[in-house]
């Protein structure tokens, strides 16, 4: 037995997720299998059709295992029974076909015409619940041409009968001209002027046209016969009329919610927030003062309806145009009059202010929730990706870390081994200077050791993105003096005008980005001389953010770095020429521009004049006031030597 497929007929009404739920319950109770659901999309269109219901079962039907197609063609039933055919379903279910009264008797309707069609496919027809307000409404022509359509059928056709009695005429004139007169009513105002103009016309010509003249009564079978002839033409032509101009006037608001929709997804794509650009087009398309969307979130263990106005503080997720009245998530009640709220999903809404949408234009209006909701998908799958890639770099810094604990730490253990040893080795007697040979060999070999370890712990934080500097008003040569201790004298070179400008800095982290730049600059140009300077007035432009920076810049004349090569120079465990024998784990730059980029600030490096490598370092411009300092938590872990908190 194979296996079995059941294809659902979606019409793109609320009924779809009744029979998807169906469909899934018959596969459960078997063995299994597949479902399809599919919507055929017709050129005339269907009222009922909702691009909001019909995301909602796509996405019920994927969440079930399924998959949703759409269909294009003029006959529904027989394309839904084509599509079951070429999947070879063994199951179609269909929802119970809504027809009038007056037409039920005369007309099969979709569930009848695939239960005839479907021949070896069985065939499920599901009852669905009639709602009061379920019915498609007739397409409005508007209360003004309504209006007009009724005036013009009271005052038209007294005129013709005045034309008429101008000449003598017989009673087939009368109605013939009259019957123009209801065409015209039947094309300015719709069905309902045009029946009544016709009786109205009817009434005259019986009165004026009929022998006997002047009175209601008809003595001639045949003038009978003409005037019913003439109400029954005029009522049909009235139909036909008032049936053209509603589709006429329902595919110019088709093709204008194709143009509408059409300027959306270009606009959209053409803005760098997409989610902004689609609040944007809805301003220009409903003419709303502005547009947002609210997520309204109910608290833990608490009920909520999901509405904006429920009572939970709602989030607002984007916003465009003039949405002064939503203040803090909330609508303040002297905000814009006239709100037009849809849902996109059970906890998100999109609010338009300072419009509120006719019938006429919820269709369109459920066409933008739609959008909206790819949009707000996206941005979760974006932010998905950015946390999936930081928790790739995350565990590619782990193992490198793992790495480097196994290779380039064992040199320092292993002579802290050797040393330590032999001072502990009986029945071996040095001397005094060999026995400070040992212990100084310990000493370096620790100190290499403990900068190893804080520079891979530091690179793990910083990874981590768990380092939250305490900026404050900080000067250069107040860091600079700490970040020397311990260096060679007279090494390097400190050039400072005085009064420089404070920078907005953390301490601790300055004096370690400066050390680490300089202890670089010597092991990898040992002998050339490093030079500590700054501009003039110690000013360099404004930072990424708009705010202005001061400068210090640390400039040696070794060989230098290809510029190629540059940005690789700050990537972690990257040595000189990358080469494995190389000191060091090749952190010192890496940690310095984490540092850094954690105080808003850049490190940059340019070629120094006449050869050698310069390294910049830009911070914001202090204003004066203390950063987070003060505000640490309980129980916060620091860096220790610095005021920085570990998250």
């Amino acid at each position: 037995m194979g296996m079995e497929r059941i294809v659902v007929g979606l019409q793109g009404d609320d009924d779809g997720e009744l029979l998807v739920r169906r469909a899934a319950r018959l596969l459960h109770r078997g063995d299994g299998g597949e479902l399809l659901a599919v919507h055929v999309r017709t050129p005339a269109g269907t009222r009922a059709e909702s691009p909001q219901a019909l995301q909602a079962q796509r996405g019920l039907v994927e969440d079930l295992g399924g998959s949703y197609h759409t269909v294009s063609a003029s006959d529904v039933a027989r394309a839904l029974v084509e599509f079951a055919r070429s999947v070879r379903a063994s199951h179609v279910i269909v929802g119970q076909s809504r027809r009038h009264r007056i037409t039920a008797p005369f007309r099969l309707g979709v569930d009848a015409r695939v239960v005839r069609e479907a021949a070896d496919i069985d065939v499920q027809v599901v009852p669905l619940v009639r709602h009061s307000g379920g019915r498609g409404r007739r397409t409005e022509l508007g209360r003004v041409r309504t209006g007009f359509g009724f005036a013009l059928a009271a005052v038209l056709p007294p005129l013709l009968q005045l034309l008429l009695a101008m000449f003598e005429h017989s009673v087939a004139t009368a109605v013939l001209i009259q019957l123009t007169g209801a065409v015209a009513v039947s094309l300015a105002g719709g069905l309902w002027p045009a029946v009544a103009g016709a009786l109205w016309s009817s009434l005259l010509v019986n009165y004026f046209s009929t022998p006997p003249l002047g009175d209601l009564a008809i003595h001639d079978p045949q003038d009978l016969l003409s005037l019913a002839v003439f109400v029954g033409v005029s009522v049909a032509v009235a139909g036909v009329v008032d049936g053209s101009a509603r589709r006429s006037k329902e595919a110019s608001r088709a093709q204008a919610e194709a143009a509408t929709l059409g300027d959306l997804a270009l606009g959209a794509s053409r803005s760098e927030d997409t989610l902004h650009g689609l609040l944007a087009e809805a301003l220009d398309a409903f003419g709303a003062s502005g547009a947002a969307v609210v997520s309204n979130l109910p608290a833990a263990g608490e009920q909520d309806s999901g509405h904006p106005d429920s009572g939970h503080r709602p989030l607002l997720l984007a916003g465009a145009g003039d949405i002064s009245g939503w203040q803090d998530g909330t609508q303040d009640d002297g905000g814009v009059p006239g709100t037009t709220t849809v849902q996109v999903d059970p906890v998100t809404w999109l609010v338009l202010f300072g419009r509120e949408v006719p019938p006429s234009g919820r269709r369109l209006l459920g066409a933008f929730a739609v959008h909206v909701k790819a949009q707000l998908e996206r941005r979760q799958l974006e932010a998905s990706r950015h946390e999936i890639l930081r928790l790739a770099e995350g565990n590619t810094m782990r193992t490198a870390i793992l790495q480097a604990v196994s290779h380039d730490l064992r040199t320092p253990l292993a002579g802290i081994k050797l040393a330590a040893g032999g001072l502990l080795q009986n029945g071996v007697a040095y001397t005094p200077a060999e026995q400070r040979e040992l212990l100084e060999t310990i000493d370096a070999c620790t100190d290499r050791l403990d900068l190893l370890v804080g520079n891979l712990l530091d690179m793990s934080r910083i990874t981590a993105r768990s380092v939250e500097p305490l900026l404050g008003p900080v000067r250069w040569g107040e860091v600079i003096d700490g970040a020397l201790r311990g260096l060679p004298e007279g090494a390097i070179t400190v050039a400072l005008p005085a009064n420089l400008p404070p920078v907005e800095a953390d301490r601790g982290l300055l004096e370690r980005v400066i050390a680490n730049i300089l202890e670089n600059a010597l092991k990898h140009a040992p002998g050339s001389g490093v030079a500590i300077t700054t501009t003039a007035d110690g000013l360099a432009g404004v930072t990424a953010g708009g705010h202005p920076c001061g400068e210090l810049r640390i400039a040696d004349h070794g060989p230098g770095v290809p510029e190629r090569k540059v940005l690789d120079m700050f990537r972690p465990f990257q040595r000189a020429d990358d080469l494995p024998h190389a000191s060091g784990l090749g952190l010192g730059l890496a940690v310095a521009q984490g540092f850094v980029q954690a105080m808003r600030g850049t490190l940059t490096a340019e070629a120094t004049p006449g050869g050698g490598l310069t390294m910049i370092i830009r911070l914001p411009l202090s204003t004066g006031s203390p950063g987070i300092a003060g505000s640490i938590a309980p129980g916060a872990e620091t860096i220790q030597g610095t005021g920085t908190v570990l998250k």
